[in-house]
């Protein structure tokens, strides 16, 4: 992704949908030391502090740098920034930037970009969501070139991984409005990738840095296809059109298992740092009673989920955090269990009574409600099913509606106009939630769009990134997941397997915990 810690929070929605693909021609793709991979989702803006989809981030964690990044195992490491120290009281840091990197238009990289980036994002006339790591900041300065110091007015725990935000060009954008600017479809940056062409709901084609810093990337050419329906996807793999994709639980399980295909590609397996969700606007009536949001919870079998939409290859989620890092609480008190009498008990405590059509009534109105997903993930759609059928036998009436990713962003997610959706998050390396949960973030365009509101929550949430104590930051973290698991803002239903599948001529890839892109670079062809 990376847009580091905040970016990789919002792999916003994880996938996207877009119009049809124009015929490809398989020699290209085949051709040279050319890697061309496929997505369901096109990217909405390549200025990445104006983007918060997971399509764009990938495009742009090719075209860009932070000053930090993620190494393969998940620890911070220098990127544009060579070194750097934090002050004994930790709350300043004083980064010194790499000499010699150049934009991809041929100007130096220097620390005026760093601090227009900064600058930018806290601009109040920037429609970002990701203003608020860097709101943090009192002050920060370029006492030349190649240093960079910023400092804090109280401890931050998620500073150094927030300089992960990849640095914007000052030379192409001070002193005009971002939000117009040609680099949203035309973007310049000191990446490993220059970008070449976007051809809208075909490709996006970007050509290796032959000046990268850490040397040019061995493979020459990099096409992001654009192929709205997973199986359309699978098809063009096995027809040589496509270098990677992620594989569906039946595709992994089912379609990938003969020698003849293991002979052609290589297959990996390992769980995601993502969740998906049901999530409630709890601006509407219907879902401001917690009984409600509860029963939904108690009605709805995730294992039967996991079963019978990953064939096994997931599982639970009790909250917002990825199982087996340090801040995921294993044991959550307050997580309602799957208990269909409960689910009935509870809206009868709400005031709803059976009707003689079987679902349930408040007032002469039908408990129903729509849950909308986007299109181009069967996934989703079957999990909306199964939930449809499961809320229906204890008297709920569930309609679903599929949208093409543009519109349901546009016009229904930032509009809040919707009851229900179902969608996932990018679960971050580091556990901050603020501009997911906080109760400031319901503003347009930012992530808490479903305006959920807890004081106590917020409390929480501003005590665990002000410290750097691990066990007080833990402890808060433990605190946040029980309140969630009580609120049920979101049913929190599953964390699933990723299922990445390369063609086998690609070399050079090497599984780790950050999974297998850390190293992209150096992926090359036999």
């Amino acid at each position: 992704m990376s847009l580091a810690r905040t970016v990789c929070l919002l792999l916003f929605l994880c996938l996207a949908a877009c119009g049809q693909d124009a015929p490809w021609n398989k020699t290209q793709a085949q051709g040279g030391a050319q890697f061309v991979t496929g997505s369901i989702g096109e990217p909405s803006n390549l200025i990445p502090i104006l983007a918060s989809d997971s399509s764009s981030s990938d495009i742009s964690g090719l075209v860009y740098n932070g000053l930090v990044r993620y190494d393969k195992n998940l620890k911070l490491e220098g990127d544009l920034a060579e070194s750097w120290e934090v002050s004994r009281d930790g709350l300043q840091i004083t980064f010194h930037l790499r000499r010699g990197v150049k934009w991809h238009d041929g100007h130096d990289f220097t620390s005026r970009d760093v601090l227009y980036t900064y600058r930018v994002t806290v601009d109040p006339k920037t429609p970002t969501a990701y203003a608020e790591d860097f709101k943090q900041v009192q002050s920060a300065q370029a006492p030349d070139s190649y240093t960079f110091r910023v400092t804090y007015a109280k401890p931050f725990a998620p500073a150094l991984a927030s300089w992960g935000m990849p640095i914007l060009p000052a030379h192409l954008l001070e002193g005009k409005d971002i939000t117009k600017s040609p680099l949203s479809r035309n973007p310049v940056g000191t990446g490993p990738y220059i970008f070449k062409e976007w051809v809208p709901g075909q490709r996006v084609i970007l050509e290796a840095n032959p000046k990268y810093w850490e040397g040019a990337p061995r493979l020459s050419r990099y096409v992001y296809r654009i192929i709205p329906d997973n199986s359309t996807m699978y098809m063009e793999l096995k027809a040589g059109g496509v270098d990677m994709m992620g594989l569906s639980p039946v595709q992994y399980q089912r379609q990938t298992t003969g020698k003849e295909f293991l002979a052609r590609f290589n297959k990996y397996r390992y769980p995601a740092s993502a969740y998906t969700y049901l999530g409630y606007n709890l601006r509407l009536p219907m879902f401001q009673d917690v009984r409600v949001r509860r029963a939904i919870t108690c009605a709805i079998n995730k294992e039967e989920i996991i079963q019978g939409v990953l064939l096994g290859m997931g599982q639970i989620a009790h909250g917002p955090y990825k199982p087996g890092t340090w801040a995921y609480k294993a044991k959550v008190d307050n997580d309602p269990a799957y208990d269909p009498a409960r689910a009935k008990a509870l809206l009868e405590e709400a005031g709803y009574r059976m009707g003689a059509d079987g679902i349930m009534t408040r007032g002469g109105k039908p408990l129903s409600f729509t849950i909308m997903t986007n299109q181009g993930n069967d996934q989703r759609l079957k999990c909306a099913q199964i939930i449809q059928m499961r809320l229906k036998k204890v008297g709920i009436d569930v309609k679903i509606r599929v949208m093409e990713w543009a519109s349901f962003l546009t016009n229904f997610i930032d509009k809040g106009k919707f009851e229900v959706v179902l969608m996932g998050w990018t679960i971050s390396q580091d556990p901050d939630l603020y501009d997911v949960w906080h109760s400031s973030k319901t503003g347009p365009k930012e992530l808490n769009f479903i305006h959920y509101l807890n004081p106590e929550l917020d409390r929480l949430i501003v005590e665990g990134r002000g410290t750097f104590d691990m066990a007080k930051r833990r402890d808060c973290y433990y605190q946040i997941q029980e309140i969630l698991a009580k609120d049920q803002p979101y049913t929190f239903l599953y964390v699933p397997d990723a299922l990445p599948v390369v063609t086998s001529r690609i070399k050079g890839i090497e599984p780790a915990p950050a999974g297998i892109m850390h190293n992209f670079i150096k992926w090359y062809v036999d």
